[in-house]
């Protein structure tokens, strides 16, 4: 979403860093360049104008252009300035209160409330939580039925409304079957229209006095833009809403919205939808996404993900096997589904510092399709084949194509790539084992 902006503030900081020594006229030209570069990512022009004035203060202070490296410490304020736009730190949802509580989600159509709360209950459930799916949303029968369906496939109870039934009545309702059956808490996922209307903010006001949620999230689709922005001021100033869910933050959008709510609301973002899986949804934390934004990467974001995918007690004995130089073409393939349980080779290489601003990097097609053909060609060896892999003749290259629906070119670079991959264990081996993370291959 952000690479035009990646792009043109990375030509921004490369000028300032090619004139050596800093002054207020150059300063202002690349500030007035940065300036630009935001209107263009759909920032609110206010926003922008802050942005830079607090940028420029800092900027043209006597510690910067007396350091030894004035365009890094121009890009160490860009950096924590944009981190502070965004809220400074990442706002976990209010749970606090009696059990059960309720996370009242609100929105126009179309923005995404019903998957964002199929996606909610799977983070809730990682987090210990027992959640409650609650279909309030009785003007359209598909997202009951959908909400039904999402329930079915998380192993997550539901409500079971209809379109008879009153809005109001479905919460108050599902909160008492809710805390008979054990659970803590309510995800509702209330009525959308094309527009705000007095009709609907009637509406989910009573279901707010009604239920007294401790959250109230704005589910808002991030390639609207600046209408995204002004959707959360409007439903803040009438519901008081604590915080917003942007979607389909994996789109083509220049992302004004992600770096405008806060700024104008006052309301932090809390997660961002970073796909159509129902584990893609993230906690949003304003300094990674900056960091990411100035080509810094996201090494945090990273790690967690690898320790969401990675089962520590393969890991474990995966270290063993390194050191051991027993790297199977097995332990190659469970390797591979690791690595495409973290999500697309294109997202993990931009959270990996620098990566976003090399040429050749970007230019670069990542195919996830290679990793499946992986898969398939190992799979389609026998147990020896997979543990000797120097028995695997021409004949049983054929064999292993056909049996993969791939080519006998396929295998052998396989083949080439694994053979290769041994070479460097075994140096890594000899020089100890600190090149490698704990069960991570450097692929």
């Amino acid at each position: 979403m952000f690479e035009s902006l990646s792009d043109k503030l990375d030509a921004v900081f490369k000028k300032l860093k090619g004139h050596g020594k800093l002054t207020e006229k150059n300063i202002e030209q690349g500030l007035k360049e940065v300036r630009m570069a935001l209107l263009e990512a759909d920032v609110h022009f206010r926003v922008a104008k802050s942005f830079i004035a607090d940028v420029r203060q800092r900027a043209l202070g006597q510690d910067v252009l007396a350091s030894l490296t004035p365009a890094q410490q121009v890009i160490k304020i860009v950096n924590e300035e944009l981190t502070a736009l965004m809220g400074a730190r990442h706002e976990d949802l209010n749970l606090s209160g009696p059990q059960p509580v309720s996370i009242m989600l609100v929105g126009l159509q179309g923005s995404g409330k019903t998957t964002t709360a199929g996606k909610l209950s799977v983070f809730l459930r990682k987090k210990g939580k027992k959640p409650y799916l609650v279909p309030a949303d009785v003007y359209r029968p598909a997202a009951i039925d959908q909400l039904k369906k999402l329930g079915e496939q998380l192993d997550v109870p539901v409500f079971s409304s209809n379109v008879d039934m009153d809005p109001v009545q479905i919460c108050r309702e599902a909160t008492a079957l809710a805390h008979r059956q054990g659970c803590d808490t309510l995800l509702l996922d209330t009525a959308g229209r094309l527009h705000v209307d007095d009709e609907l903010m009637d509406e989910l006001r009573r279901i707010k006095d009604a239920v007294k949620p401790t959250d109230i999230l704005l589910v808002a689709d991030a390639m609207t833009g600046q209408d995204a922005v002004n959707i959360a001021k409007t439903f803040d100033e009438i519901l008081d809403i604590g915080g917003v869910v942007l979607t389909k933050m994996d789109g083509d959008a220049r992302g004004g919205a992600a770096l405008s709510i806060k700024a104008i609301t006052g309301k932090p973002i809390k997660f961002i939808g970073v796909g159509e899986k129902l584990s893609q949804l993230e906690p949003f934390h304003p300094d990674r996404l900056a960091s990411s934004i100035l080509g810094m990467g996201d090494v945090l974001t990273l790690i967690e993900k690898a320790q969401e995918t990675v089962d520590q007690e393969k890991a474990a004995e995966l270290e063993k096997k390194l050191r051991k130089n027993q790297f199977t073409l097995e332990d190659f393939r469970d390797q591979m589904v690791q690595i495409r349980k973290m999500g697309s080779l294109g997202d993990i290489m931009k959270m990996i510092p620098g990566m976003g601003t090399v040429k050749q990097m970007k230019n670069l097609e990542m195919d996830d399709g290679e990793l499946v053909r992986i898969e398939a060609i190992i799979n389609s060896m026998t147990p020896r084949e997979r543990r000797q892999h120097t028995i695997i003749n021409g004949s049983r290259r054929k064999r292993i194509a056909r049996g993969s629906g791939t080519r006998v070119q396929d295998v052998n670079r396989l083949l080439k790539n694994y053979s290769q991959l041994l070479k460097m264990l075994k140096k890594l081996n000899k020089g100890g084992m600190r090149g490698l993370q704990r069960g991570m291959l450097p692929f």
